[in-house]
């Protein structure tokens, strides 16, 4: 939205997907990234699978603070979180203030994900919730991350088991999955 206000103090919101026929109910807690909000957000990091840091293209200063801010998101979560770099605001290449490729080299030298998208006009940003969900399921799928360790940041609620009538029955037994 054009007119929406920045984020104060923390903002939190929910939203399944689906991940490897699999649903995932994200828990998204935006926090402000002004400096003045830092003690407050830095709770935040404490039991988080993943973390999407966003900077503005169009604004070094958000830039040149992604270093202390991947400081933060180091010490306060598990080694194993999944770390996405977003450079916001692509589509306003005529004012951009930090180039693509800096940011990918940040990202690259920092073992991070990375992309630029634009929350005015949607590019990239389902891509980034959805690839980051996909590293976070890969990592409990390899054991990176423990389901029952709760500094995982992550909790596993086991479907309700369901019976099958006869005509769902006879569908099983003629899947190919």
């Amino acid at each position: 939205m054009a007119d929406c206000p920045h984020t104060i103090g923390v903002e939190f919101g929910t939203r399944i997907i689906e991940v490897c026929g699999q649903k995932i109910k994200l828990q998204i807690w935006d926090t402000a990234g002004q400096e003045r909000f830092r003690a407050v957000t830095r709770s935040y990091y404490r039991g988080a699978a993943g973390v999407l840091m966003v900077y503005d293209i169009t604004r070094r200063s958000t830039y040149n603070h992604l270093s202390s801010w991947l400081t933060d998101a180091r010490n306060l979560t598990n080694p194993n979180t999944v770390i996405f770099l977003i450079g916001n605001k692509s589509d306003l290449e005529g004012q951009r203030d930090v180039t693509y490729e800096e940011a990918r080299q940040f990202a690259e030298e920092n073992g991070l994900m990375f992309v630029e998208a634009s929350a005015k006009t949607g590019e990239n940003v389902e891509e980034a919730f959805l690839e980051t969900a996909k590293r976070i399921y890969e990592n409990i799928q390899d054991g990176s991350l423990d389901l029952n360790a709760a500094e995982s940041g992550v909790q596993h609620k086991p479907s309700a088991p369901r019976t099958l009538n006869n005509d769902q029955q006879a569908n099983k037994e003629t899947c190919s999955c």
